[in-house]
């Protein structure tokens, strides 16, 4: 028995076999470009998506079958969440590239529902807020600046989505159109607390409710895999969440509070808070985290814009590492910052800030400052952006101190591996950080919802009982409390940049 997980991300898409033992036993990957057409803005190209896809997948089925591993029986998805993409219904052709979560050119229009009073409703209905990152603003741009595109929607020839509705779209050659309800609970279109697409909001935001997917849950079968489209496979389209809830998921959080934190282009942090949402007021969110088929799991949770893609960074445009893993071995060169702090607000401060003005700061620069220091400065700012996540949480969440709350954090992702970073969380936090021996959890979760529903695994439990300890690290002493109110001062003085 193996499941093939697709996890369709910013940058690329993997694609995984997951084992009955949870472990993977064989990948593919296949990046794909990213499109800059502006400042803030950050676009992709559907298509290319589904190319990376067929690449992804293509190298894990071959690589799985050289090693004599079993046919798979069901496809997992999880994907990049908030990011729109249209398509032909009928040719599954996009007419124009899909705007990515990191985009920010709904800022205005975010601004201005602001100032109308809209705010508070909104929040009230998603447990969202009124940001850039979510995806109504998005279509609301495209409505008013591209009405021969969005003549196409309001028509019915055109569907509007996230990339999971886009896969599950090409997946079964057009004859399933469907979204995942965690997803859904990203689009500030849909009801979190009550269920449902919201004829409230569609109608705020100028998005024709008919146009949107059908919300399914997180564990179930949608539909198979058309082989003419799909690699000559036909099986089972089973799970779907968005790659936050489908982390949390395969790192067997499955109990109230359990927390983790995944180091990709952004950083995110969610806690479980079981069947009962807990609502935010220092800038966190309230997000469906799956329903496995008897209701919502709730999580809260703290989206990062910006910490892989700060490496990525120094290593594009600043030319300091050569190779992103690079950053761990110069970054250790030194014992500290030497007095640097960098603000990775690339695409503007996400929690607990959501200030899309703000921008990218590097403070405290010396004729003695080298790109070792830029380099740590940078791990310490993934270190810092969590903990400020983690410390709202602990408040909302019980009142109490972090180290009472949250006892330990699950941590995985690419930058994960890196265990410097992690010996600085660990240290910023005070409590212990835990990785996992698979650390590509995101599309194990994936693989875990879509096993579920087809009975590859019978429970939750059985998932849980294949979780692995890789390396535990725990705090070498206090958290550094000068280092964090520095950090806080640069913060503030990269906020409310003017465009």
């Amino acid at each position: 028995m193996s499941v093939l997980a697709i996890d369709a991300g910013t940058t690329g898409v993997t694609a995984l076999v997951v084992n009955g033992d949870g472990g993977v036993a064989s990948r593919g990957y296949q990046e794909f470009p990213q499109h800059f057409p502006r400042p803030g803005w950050v676009e992709h190209e559907p298509e290319e998506i589904w190319l990376a896809t067929l690449a992804a997948c293509r190298s894990a089925l071959t690589a799985a079958a050289a090693s004599g591993e079993s046919p798979v029986t069901a496809v997992g998805i999880t994907n990049q969440r908030e990011t729109v993409v249209l398509w032909d219904r009928r040719t599954l052709r996009a007419p124009r590239r899909a705007i990515v979560w990191q985009d920010r050119r709904s800022a205005d229009i975010c601004a201005e529902y602001e100032e109308a009073g809209h705010g508070a409703r909104v929040t009230e209905l998603t447990g969202l807020r009124l940001d850039p990152y979510f995806s109504a603003t998005k279509l609301t741009w495209l409505a008013r600046n591209e009405p021969d595109t969005w003549r196409g929607v309001t028509e019915g020839r055109l569907a509007v989505g996230t990339v999971d509705a886009y896969l599950v779209s090409r997946l079964t050659g057009g004859q399933v159109l469907a979204t995942e309800v965690s997803n859904a609970s990203r689009t500030l279109l849909y009801d979190t607390f009550s269920g449902g697409w919201s004829d409230e909001l569609c109608d705020l935001f100028g998005v024709p409710a008919a146009a949107l997917p059908e919300v399914a849950r997180s564990s179930g079968v949608l539909g198979d895999t058309d082989p003419d489209e799909f690699l000559g496979l036909s099986v089972p389209v089973a799970g779907i969440a968005g790659d936050q809830q489908a982390a949390l998921f395969g790192q067997a959080c499955y109990d109230t509070g359990a927390t983790k934190c995944t180091y990709g282009t952004g950083s995110f942090v969610l806690t479980n808070t079981g069947t009962t949402p807990v609502r935010s007021e220092h800038g966190l969110l309230t997000t469906i985290a799956w329903d496995l088929g008897d209701g919502p799991v709730y999580a809260l949770e703290g989206s990062i814009f910006v910490t892989g893609a700060a490496v990525q960074w120094l290593r594009d445009g600043l030319g300091i590492i050569g190779a992103a893993p690079e950053i761990e071995g110069l970054a250790a060169t030194v014992p500290d910052t030497g007095g640097v702090v960098f603000v990775p607000a690339l695409t503007g401060l996400g929690a607990p800030y959501w200030d899309p003005s703000a921008r990218g700061t590097i403070l405290g620069l010396t004729r003695g400052t080298t790109r070792a220091h830029i380099a740590r400065a940078t791990l310490s700012a993934i270190a810092y952006e969590v903990r400020d996540v983690l410390s709202v949480m602990a408040d909302e969440t019980g009142g109490k101190p972090l180290a009472e709350v949250i006892p330990e954090l699950s941590v995985d992702g690419g930058a994960s591996a890196n265990a410097l970073l992690c010996q600085l969380q660990a240290d910023q936090l005070g409590i212990p950080v835990r990785r996992p021996r698979v650390t590509e959890t995101t599309g194990v979760g994936a693989a875990f919802l879509a096993g579920l529903a087809t009975g590859a695994w019978s429970s939750t439990a059985e998932l849980a009982a294949t979780w692995q300890l890789d390396a535990r690290f725990t705090p070498s002493g206090t958290p550094d409390e000068d280092g964090y109110r520095l950090w806080r001062t640069a913060v503030e003085r990269s906020r409310d940049w003017p465009a």
